[in-house]
């Protein structure tokens, strides 16, 4: 996730929580408390991540690799060129069964699924940098040609 989506992200969090706990600005302390004369109840529920990570791939690279993720890993969601956690359990499926992957089939791209996916870039798209499990530019670079031959297969 680039530096500046992070820092977004951040801040939408805490204004989203602000937004939800009343008002941020201008708060009394009466106004703050809890009023203890209501109940309040607790909603358990699962959070799940929505984010999406095309490592510097453009909309038709991306639609590439989800054709051809449903073509041989069992994708079945759309094919909207924005890889999500559903497109990435895929891969997951393609890295664990030919380039070493060892983790859960999550949907996180994470250190652990770079780390493979850098194998696999390594192996047949012009990566030279380290297995490091960190997405930076030259992973970038052997991403793309890899959606590009994506695109142009599937």
């Amino acid at each position: 996730m680039r530096p500046n989506t992070l820092k977004r992200t951040a801040v939408s969090i805490v204004a989203a929580a602000g937004i939800a706990a009343g008002t941020l600005a201008g708060a009394t302390v009466s106004s703050a408390a809890p009023d203890t004369s209501v109940k309040q109840t607790a909603v358990a529920g699962e959070v799940g991540t929505l984010a999406v990570n095309n490592f510097g791939l453009n909309t038709s690279q991306a639609k590439g690799v989800q054709r051809w993720l449903k073509a041989r890993w069992n994708y079945n969601d759309s094919i909207d060129g924005q890889l999500g956690p559903n497109s990435w359990k895929a891969f997951q499926r393609h890295l664990k069964a030919s380039h070493g992957y060892t983790g859960a089939i999550d949907g996180i791209p994470g250190p652990n699924t770079i780390k493979a996916l850098q194998r696999k870039l390594k192996a047949s798209y012009g990566y030279t940098g380290a297995i490091d499990g960190v997405a930076g530019p030259g992973t970038q670079a052997a991403f793309r040609k890899f959606g590009d031959w994506a695109k142009s297969a599937y």
